[in-house]
C-alpha cells in the first residue's frame, strides 16, 4: 500500500529489523520512510536470547547472519549500510538512538510475552530520552483482538475462526507496503557504528550444516515454485517423502516474505489446492491470537481440566525419543530429520508429539522444549498451538481417544518407505511393507536386509496397544474426575 511521504521531514528515524528481515512490503519501514527525512537501518544480536542457546551451533543464528548479509547489501546499493549490533537490545537500542540522534525507533510488533517486555522496556528508555517507539502489525494479516466472535469474545474453534477471517479479508488487509523510499533517504552511518564484518565467530557461534539460504529472494523463488504446483496440495501435503508443501515456514518465522504477499498471490491462482494451502496460514494466525489472548498456555494446558493429567518424567524414555531411537520407524526419521536440518515435515510432527504424549505419555512441556531448541522455524505460538492439539489439552485439540498408530501413519504416508529410507538407513534393506514394522519381520528377512532388530536396529520401546490403553486410561480418569493426577 502506497503511505504518502513527506519530502521536507527533518526527522530522524531507526528502523529496527527483528523478525521482519526484508526490505520489500514492510510495514514498520514504510511508515518510517513516509514520516522521517532520514531512515538508518539496525540489526540487533540480542545477547539476552543468544547467551540462553547452549548448542554455538545454531542453525538460526547462521541463517539470520545470511538474511541480514542481504539487507546490507541492497542497503549499500542505495548508499547506506545495515547497522549490526552485538548486546542486549534493551541497552543497544536506546544507546544508540540517543548516539545518532533519532527522532523515533520504528519496528513491527513482536507476540511472545517475553519480547513484548523486552518493546516496554525500549519504549521505556526511549522516552525518558525524548524519542518515540513506533510499532506496526506486520507479521500477520489479522493480530490480537481484531477477529472476535458476535459477542467480542477470542474463538476457541479453528474453522469458527478461520470463516471469520475469510469473511473480514480484504484488499487492503493484503495490500503491499511501498518501501522505495526517496534517493538519499537511507542514511549512511559511520564507519566505527556497528560490527564492521558480521561473522558468526564474532558473535561467539558456530558454523553449521544449514542447508537452505535466508534471503528474500531465495524466499521468493520456493514461493514461485511452489505456485506451480499448488494444485495438488491437498493431495500431497501430508506425504514427508515427496516436495508437496511449500517449506516456506522458516521464512515466515524470519520475516524474509511478506505474508501479504502470500496470502495476495496465492488468492490470486485460486483452486482448491491454494484455498488449502491459505486455510493452513490461518492456522499460524489462529496460535498467534490464542497465544495473544491466553498466555497462561506457554506452561500450562489451554483446557485447565487436563492440569492434572499425571505426565511420566521418564528421562532415558525421553532420551531415546530425542534422539529417535523408539523402534518406530516412522518416529525416528522424524526425529533424525529434525536433528540433522533444524526441519521437520508437518505430519511428522504430529506423529512424534502423538507419539511422546500418548504412547510414552511424557509432559508435552518435555517435547515443546525440545523442538523450541532444534526447529530452524520455532515460533512459540505455533509450538505451543501444535503440542498441545498433539496431546489433547488444547484449542481445538484432537480428541484424546483419537490416538495416532505409528505404523498405520507409516504406511499410509510413506508408502514405499522413501522418508524411512533418507533418515533410517539402516532400515534400508527392508521391503516397503516390512519397513514400517521390521521387528515383525523374521529372522531370515531381518538378515537380508542387514539390520537385525534389537541389534542394529532398536526394538519397539513401547506396544504401541498397551501404549494406547493406558493413555486412554489416563486421559479418562480426569475427564471423568477433575482434580485427579497431579501436574507435570
Amino acid at each position: 500500500m502506497s503511505i504518502q511521504c513527506d519530502p521536507d521531514s527533518a526527522t530522524t528515524g531507526l528502523m529496527w529489523f527483528r523478525r521482519d528481515l526484508r526490505l520489500d512490503d514492510n510495514a514498520a519501514l514504510a511508515h518510517a520512510l513516509r514520516q522521517c527525512g532520514r531512515v538508518y537501518g539496525v540489526f540487533v544480536f540480542d545477547r539476552e536470547i543468544l547467551d540462553l542457546i547452549e548448542d554455538k551451533a545454531d542453525r538460526r543464528v547462521e541463517l539470520i547472519l545470511q538474511c541480514i548479509s542481504e539487507i546490507d547489501r541492497l542497503l549499500r546499493q542505495r548508499g547506506s549500510r545495515l547497522i549490526v549490533l552485538h548486546g542486549k537490545a534493551t541497552e543497544e537500542i536506546p544507546q544508540w538512538a540517543a548516539q545518532l540522534g533519532v527522532d523515533a525507533v520504528y519496528a513491527n510488533h513482536d507476540y511472545e510475552p517475553r519480547r513484548i517486555a523486552r518493546d516496554e522496556a525500549v519504549r521505556s528508555a526511549l522516552a525518558s530520552q525524548g524519542r518515540t517507539f513506533k510499532t506496526y502489525k506486520d507479521h500477520v494479516i489479522f493480530e490480537k483482538s481484531e477477529i472476535l466472535n458476535k459477542s467480542g469474545l477470542p474463538f476457541r474453534v479453528y474453522t469458527q475462526y478461520k470463516n471469520a477471517w475469510r469473511a473480514a479479508l480484504s484488499d487492503d488487509a493484503v495490500a503491499a507496503f511501498d518501501c522505495d523510499g526517496r534517493p538519499g533517504q537511507f542514511a549512511a552511518p559511520l564507519d566505527d557504528v556497528g560490527i564492521k564484518d558480521p561473522t558468526l565467530d564474532a558473535i561467539g557461534f558456530k558454523k553449521t550444516n544449514l542447508a537452505m539460504t535466508g534471503s528474500t529472494a531465495a524466499a521468493r523463488g520456493m514461493f514461485h515454485d511452489f505456485l506451480r504446483r499448488i494444485d495438488g496440495y491437498g493431495e500431497t501435503r501430508d506425504l514427508p517423502g515427496i516436495t508437496g508443501t511449500s517449506r516456506l515456514s522458516v521464512h515466515l518465522r524470519f520475516g524474509t516474505i511478506s505474508i501479504r504477499e502470500l496470502v495476495r498471490e496465492a488468492s490470486d491462482v485460486g483452486g482448491p489446492g491454494a484455498t488449502k494451502w491459505v486455510d493452513e496460514l490461518i492456522w499460524r494466525e489462529f496460535y498467534n491470537m490464542i497465544l495473544h489472548h491466553f498466555p497462561h498456555t506457554q506452561t500450562r494446558a489451554f483446557q485447565p481440566a487436563y492440569e492434572a493429567l499425571p505426565w511420566r518424567h521418564d528421562e532415558p524414555q525421553f532420551a531415546a525419543w530425542c534422539d529417535g531411537r523408539t523402534g518406530y520407524p516412522i518416529v525416528d526419521a522424524g526425529m533424525r530429520e529434525l536433528n540433522t536440518t533444524g526441519y521437520m515435515h508437518n505430519r511428522l510432527r504430529m506423529i512424534t508429539a502423538n507419539f511422546l504424549t500418548k504412547d510414552l505419555r511424557i509432559d508435552w512441556r518435555w517435547g515443546e522444549r525440545y523442538f523450541a531448541r532444534k526447529l530452524l522455524d520455532y515460533d512459540l505460538s505455533q509450538n505451543l498451538g501444535g503440542w498441545q492439539w498433539s496431546a489433547s489439552i488444547g484449542t481445538d485439540a484432537q480428541p484424546y481417544f483419537r490416538i495416532m498408530n505409528p505404523v498405520l501413519q507409516s504406511r499410509k504416508f510413506d508408502a514405499d518407505g522413501a522418508y524411512i529410507r533418507q533418515y533410517v538407513p539402516e532400515l534400508a534393506g527392508y521391503s516397503s511393507e516390512s519397513i514400517h514394522a521390521p521387528w515383525e519381520a523374521d529372522s531370515a528377512e531381518q538378515a537380508r536386509a542387514g539390520c537385525i532388530i534389537g541389534k542394529d536396529y532398536p526394538s519397539p520401546m513401547v506396544d504401541h496397544h498397551a501404549a494406547r490403553a493406558a493413555a486412554l486410561a489416563m486421559f479418562k480418569a480426569v475427564k471423568e474426575n477433575p482434580g485427579v493426577g497431579s501436574r507435570g
